[in-house]
């Protein structure tokens, strides 16, 4: 995801050599003399047990991308040939289609008593009660488990045909460097991740996700079935194969910012071993590549992020620029997977030794209640904000309140489903320390029933990923949101403890998912999609879909703005605008789709929008709330909001809920306010994740809920159903859909300054921004003029804010300059207040 190669950063000309210590012991290496073996330049020998890609698929893998039925058709074409292999499938995409993976081993370890002993070695290693001398002799004789995947991005497809050729390899071939890989590891080649995407050339699957970012929620069902087999076959490695932008090659390491919570073994092996071996051959190749700039290890919903700190894998992104011939772009994939799997094949004995003391070290500081600190790796990187010295042994999550069981079930399932043990008090306990999220410590009485999760357990990592109050971002640079804490995105009740407790409590088993349906009537429904091109529509629509299709199971109807204009909307009871271009949605709805939308409101409708559709209410004249651009630097953040209990929209939420916010515009309202932000320095001000600014955003409202007519506007600033995880938010939007009217609704004045500032208001599709001091805005502009941007600039409070523009909507991994930037930044002298890529 990066335009051209950056100049290596001083910080990296250092030896590319795999460092002496982390080479592998004799016992781990094959009989070959340690040396004698070189993984790329050994001349590959092949058995002819498996069929060339040209006698199943009429071409050589690299020639072209191979479709997604292809890439089937080959993986049991070498599963069937080789006794090396054995295949079978973890999913089915929403369109039916199989999400196959191969295992690939010695062919001892395929057996079902084989890959049997494998899952439950590494389940005894992963358990920090396995005794030592067990822990030490599995270490010895076992294997690590190694992943390979590719095509999470369904217009990125050169990771699945080197997977391919991966796997015919080490299926088929002989040589030292092919077993060497067979005798010291047990590799899963799962070639795509997202056929439905592959098949359709669209980064997301075929409902609108970025599966990229799915990992923790794990909503679809290609997510799920992953994880559910990582479980199985927990990785000590796990490579996703990506494309970018440009020529060049991006793998580890990593820029910052890191998450705290993730292991120093395994941020060792990215950096000292895969990414010293990979530095070494593509020096020697003479292959432009760079490295610690642009991609993070930080949002825990990465497919790297999330096998490190959950499985204690060395995650990582490999990125190839899509500028350059598929046959390179295979080529390359090619020999990162294939040097990776013979690095942590020569290190076996080291990988499985660390492998399992990083698992006896999270249990270790969980049972000492130590969060591990936020720490810079790319130096001259400064810590823009520390964790917290404090201690915290546990989590709680309240199940008192019937309203809320659901979501509570839900986070409970989650990290039961992720290896975590939770516990439900049989008495009540009082609490000495207890921090309810955003409220300070005090002595509280929990009740019986109320779910508990140690954090002396091998998962602490992942605990304190999933439950944490807040992400503390070390570091003012952001490729993803900043907050996604599951008891906050679900607005339960709960926090944390660092006492030292020994509550009455018993085990839970994994509780079953839940039932997906709607409670009372159904209005008839249609989904008005502002775009058919816009990557914001697409997402937006499509989390909705989601959420209307596989959990509430609510028909509905989808509708274009040229449906509206052609009189589509009659016998539509409740019409639902997600985000999108509300600009030219308002364009392409013509006069006659303008009238019918303002005209069937005002006859009774209900409208709910948000984001664009918001927008687009407000130019129609269906809100007296005004819209503003933001000032603030907030690139995905959770806010404590207030609900008004006399609203329908608050039935089940509560009085407070967690709104999350992402550069979203400000909202005023003089009536009809269900949902507000509270007064900064008011108790209930609190906020998870970064923000610089956000003091606008207090006393604006979140939600308006106004009459129109004889209809009705529910109106939200922000997405409610971000990524369809935002389940607090997404109770908002159900109650908005299903629920009545308000009981009293005084008939809102005044929507001409709505309608005028709403038409003001630019469109952006996937901005960058970059926010820096005002001393700073004469060296930024220039970098910005030199990279060849366009921007709108604003100032505030000794900010200048710049919004650069992204007139075809580029993903930032596609963006001609977007990776460049930090880089650019830094080059300059600038300590930026925030550099947010879309």
């Amino acid at each position: 995801m990066r335009a051209r190669k950056l100049a290596l950063p001083l910080v990296l000309a250092v030896s590319l050599a795999v460092p002496a210590s982390l080479a592998a012991p004799a016992s781990a290496r094959p009989a070959a003399p340690a040396g004698a073996c070189d993984p790329t330049r050994t001349a590959p020998v092949y058995r002819g047990k498996v069929p060339t890609p040209e006698q199943v698929l009429g071409f050589d893998l690299g020639e072209r991308p191979v479709s997604a039925a292809q890439s089937d058709a080959y993986l049991e074409a070498v599963a069937a040939g080789s006794e090396r292999v054995v295949s079978g499938t973890l999913a089915t995409t929403a369109q039916g289609r199989p999400l196959k993976y191969a295992i690939a081993g010695r062919p001892a370890l395929l057996s079902k008593a084989g890959l049997a002993k494998v899952r439950r070695e590494a389940g005894l290693l992963r358990d920090p009660r396995t005794p030592e001398a067990l822990a030490r002799r599995i270490t010895e004789r076992g294997v690590p488990i190694l992943w390979i995947s590719g095509n999470v991005h369904g217009d990125e497809p050169s990771g699945t045909d080197a997977a391919l050729r991966v796997l015919r390899d080490l299926g088929d071939r002989t040589d030292c460097a092919a077993t060497t890989i067979l005798d010291n590891a047990l590799v899963i080649v799962l070639p795509t991740q997202n056929p439905d995407g592959r098949e359709l050339n669209t980064r997301q699957n075929a409902y609108g996700f970025d599966m990229n970012r799915d990992w923790f929620a794990r909503t679809q069902p290609e997510t799920d079935g992953k994880l559910a087999m990582l479980n199985q076959y927990p990785p000590a490695l796990y490579i996703d194969a990506h494309e970018m932008g440009g020529t060049s090659y991006f793998f580890p390491p990593n820029a910052d910012p890191i998450y705290h919570e993730t292991p120093e073994q395994a941020v060792g092996w990215i950096n000292d071993l895969y990414g010293a071996a990979m530095a070494a051959e593509f020096t020697r190749q003479g292959i432009d590549f760079f490295n610690r700039d642009v991609y993070d290890l930080f949002y825990q919903g990465y497919g790297d992020s999330v096998p490190t700190s959950a499985f204690h894998a060395a995650g990582m992104t490999y990125e190839k620029g899509d500028g350059s011939p598929y046959p390179e772009r295979v080529k390359e994939q090619y020999l990162t997977q294939w040097v990776s799997l013979s690095a942590a094949a020569r290190a076996r004995h080291r990988i499985l030794t660390q492998w399992r003391q990083m698992t006896v070290d999270a249990e270790a500081q969980g049972r000492a209640g130590t969060l591990e600190p936020n720490q810079i790796y790319n130096p001259p990187n400064q810590i823009d904000r520390q964790v917290p010295d404090r201690k915290v042994r546990g989590y709680f999550l309240r199940d008192d309140d019937p309203a809320k069981r659901a979501e509570v079930r839900l986070i409970v399932r989650r990290l039961q489903r992720m290896g975590v043990r939770v516990e439900k008090l049989v008495r009540p306990l009082t609490v000495p320390d207890f921090k309810a999220y955003g409220r300070a410590e005090a002595r509280t009485e929990l009740p019986a029933g109320t779910y508990w999760i140690s954090m002396a357990q091998g998962q602490k990592h992942w605990i304190q990923a999933m439950l944490n109050e807040d992400s503390y971002t070390p570091f003012p640079y952001f490729y993803d949101v900043t907050a996604w804490s599951l008891p906050l995105l679900g607005n339960v009740s709960g926090g944390s403890s660092g006492a030292d407790l020994r509550p009455q409590a018993v085990p839970v088993p994994t509780l079953p998912a839940a039932r997906p349906g709607h409670e009372g009537k159904a209005p008839k429904l249609g989904v008005l999609q502002l775009s058919a091109t816009s990557s914001a529509a697409r997402q937006s629509t499509g989390w909705l879909r989601h959420r209307l299709d596989r959990e509430w199971n609510l028909p509905f109807t989808p509708l274009t703005p040229a449906d509206v204009a052609a009189g589509k909307l009659d016998g539509i009871e409740v019409l639902v605008t997600p985000d999108g271009p509300a600009s030219s949605a308002y364009t392409a709805l013509g006069d006659a789709g303008r009238a019918a939308l303002q005209r069937w409101t005002r006859d009774g409708g209900r409208y709910i929008g948000w984001q664009g559709g918001t927008q687009l209410a407000a130019r129609l004249g269906l809100t007296t709330a005004t819209l503003a651009e933001p000032t603030s630097d907030i690139p995905g953040t959770l806010f404590r909001v207030r609900v008004d209990g006399s609203s329908p929209l608050s039935k089940g939420v509560g009085a407070t809920a967690w709104n999350f916010t992402s550069y979203d515009l400000v909202m005023n309202a003089s009536s009809g306010v269900a949902v507000s932000y509270p007064e900064v320095g008011s108790p209930d001000w609190f906020t998870s994740g970064f923000e610089r600014g956000a003091a606008e955003l207090g006393g604006t409202a979140a939600v308006v809920d106004q009459p129109v007519g004889g209809g009705r506007s529910v109106l939200f600033a922000a997405e409610p159903n971000f990524r369809a995880f935002s389940d607090g938010t997404a109770k908002l939007l159900y109650n908005a859909i299903l629920g009545p009217d308000p009981a009293k609704a005084p008939v809102a004045q005044g929507t001409a300054k709505a309608v005028q500032e709403a038409a003001e208001l630019p469109s952006y599709e996937s901005p960058i921004r970059v926010s820096v001091k005002s001393a700073d805005a004469a060296k930024a502009a220039s970098v910005l003029r030199s990279a060849g941007a366009r921007w709108a600039e604003s100032r505030s409070g000794g900010v200048v804010h710049y919004v650069i523009d992204n007139p075809r909507g580029l993903p930032v991994d596609h963006h001609p300059f977007a990776g460049r930037l930090p880089s650019l930044i830094r080059e300059a002298g600038i300590t930026p207040v925030a550099v947010v890529l879309p």
